[in-house]
This record gives structure tokens, C-alpha cells and sequence, in this order.
């Protein structure tokens, strides 16, 4: 899905109370991804597996691997909070600079990041279709900057399929039926981070994110 970073402000409201965007993707162009990408490609096979809870708790994940930088703790929703994950320390330096300069060329700046990972679909894996149903999911937008993939990759969003190029930044609607297949011989590489807008910020609690002994972290 090739993009110019063009955005068209009627197709959705950044303020308004659901996140719903109304269309299955944006395409918000190029974003400096080549320090995160070899931050990301330089991690060990031990990294991908120091945090299961994704594909734990959600079976459609099964087939992937998670490096965590951010997680979100909705057990007490409608209170969410935020920690710091093993990956923070290792990637947060170049993580960081993707998600600000996506936040500040497309969203009102205030709000929070309440997940940050990179995520990896395995070759010949799939995502099963599904919506994210959790209320924290469309309190916030998710943000997909792919970091690998293949020509056999394809993301389905509402019965339609896409193949999201690296090096852009892409919103993906995930209250509409989503999946992903990868039918190709190399794993596919996404890094994805949930941004709520300082509107729901005053609909809901959320703590500032932690580091996982319960200190503020920086």
C-alpha cells in the first residue's frame, strides 16, 4: 500500500470520544525508522520470548513474538497502568523519536502512549481475524510502522487486504474485523504503539508508565 503521507481531515475526528476512524487504514507516509529497524534486527532469539502475555492472552497472537517496551494493565479499567517492559531499556532510545514524530505531525500532543512493542508474525504464520473488543482498545490509536516484510505478506481490515511498506507509519482501525497472513519465508516485523489523545485522557485514569518494580520511570 504505497502512500504520500497525505490526510484527509473529514475522514475522522482525532477528538472524538470513540477512536473508531471510520476507514480500515490511514497511510501517514514516511517516518525515520532505520535506527529503530537495526535496534530491532540486532535483538536475540531470548528477547522475542521474555514476554508471553500477548500470546497468552489472546489466541489469535499464537503464531507471534513480542519484544514489550510499554504494557497496559486493564484489569482495574476503566483505571489503566502503564509499565515499562524489559524492551524499554533496550529500544526506548529509538523507539521514542518514531512514535513523537508520528504524534506530533497527526495528533493534539498531551496525551499518553499505553502500549509499545514490536511484534513478530512468523513465516507462515497467520493472525487469526478479530476485533481488538477490550474498551481500552478504542480509547487510543494504533499506529503500525512496519519494519520488515514480504511480498506474500497481507493485512486484512474489514474483508479488504493491504500490504503495508516499511519505513511508513500507518493507523490501523482495529475496531473493524482485522487479520494478517504471512505466506512468505521470512517473519514479518511490526513495530506498534497505542497513543490516547489528552480528550480520553479525561474520560479515564491513567498511570504515568512504570518501570515493572512500581517506580515512576522517566
Amino acid at each position: 500500500m504505497h502512500c504520500d503521507g497525505r490526510f484527509d481531515p473529514t475522514s475522522g475526528c482525532l477528538y472524538c470520544h470513540d477512536m473508531d476512524i471510520d476507514v480500515p487504514i490511514r497511510c501517514f507516509g514516511e517516518v525515520p525508522v532505520e535506527p529503530l529497524a537495526t535496534a530491532i534486527l540486532a535483538q536475540g532469539e531470548a528477547a522475542w520470548s521474555e514476554n508471553e502475555q500477548r500470546q497468552r492472552d489472546y489466541e489469535v497472537h499464537e503464531q507471534t513474538r513480542s519484544i514489550v517496551l510499554l504494557f497496559a494493565e486493564v484489569a482495574d479499567w476503566p483505571t489503566i497502568e502503564v509499565t515499562k517492559q524489559p524492551g524499554w531499556e533496550r529500544l526506548a532510545h529509538v523507539a521514542i523519536p518514531v512514535m513523537h514524530d508520528v504524534i506530533r505531525r497527526w495528533y493534539p500532543p498531551g496525551g499518553t502512549i499505553v502500549r509499545a512493542m514490536a511484534a513478530k508474525l512468523l513465516a507462515g504464520g497467520r493472525i487469526l481475524p478479530h476485533r481488538d473488543s477490550h474498551p481500552s482498545f478504542s480509547r487510543g490509536h494504533r499506529i503500525h510502522v512496519p519494519i520488515t516484510t514480504n511480498p506474500r505478506v497481507r493485512f486484512m481490515i474489514d474483508g479488504r487486504p493491504y500490504h503495508l511498506e516499511v519505513g511508513q507509519a500507518y493507523e490501523i482501525n482495529n475496531q473493524k474485523i482485522h487479520s494478517v497472513m504471512n505466506k512468505g519465508d521470512t517473519d514479518r516485523i511490526t513495530f506498534i504503539f497505542d497513543y490516547v489523545p489528552p480528550a480520553m485522557k479525561r474520560d479515564q485514569p491513567i498511570a504515568a508508565p512504570q518501570n515493572q518494580a512500581g517506580t515512576r520511570g522517566s
